[in-house]
């Protein structure tokens, strides 16, 4: 499933090996999502700022590399769901609801605050 995503959005400009271009402010995860990826809240993260198309990169880039590069865990399926981010998980966009910033398709700032929350508890 990752090939098919990466593939979607263009890829890395390099092949993920040796990653250029602007560092985001910081990647965070919460609500037991960071078990996902080696139990790290935070990830600051440099990627490109372009795809190999030289199109701006997106939230589905940046959550195709987070699968792709940095969860270390083997079950993607509770961080996406058909190639989406799964139901249930809080997307904030320099804390305004990425809702509000187009979602996916919001283009990445060098200084952006992404924040990923999932919302869905076991009880």
């Amino acid at each position: 499933m990752e090939n098919n995503l990466m593939a979607k959005h263009g890829g890395l400009s390099d092949g993920g090996v040796g990653l250029t271009g602007e560092t985001l402010k910081l990647t965070e995860l919460r609500g037991g999502l960071e078990m996902l990826f080696s139990d790290q809240r935070q990830h600051k993260l440099a990627i490109p700022a372009h795809d190999k198309d030289g199109k701006p990169v997106t939230i589905a880039y940046l959550i195709d590399y987070l699968c792709q590069y940095v969860m270390k865990d083997n079950r993607k399926e509770l961080f996406v769901l058909d190639e989406h981010i799964r139901p249930g998980i809080l997307v904030l966009i320099n804390d305004a609801d990425w809702e509000l910033e187009g979602e996916e398709s919001y283009e990445i700032q060098g200084n952006d605050n992404i924040l990923f929350v999932s919302t869905l508890h076991g009880g």
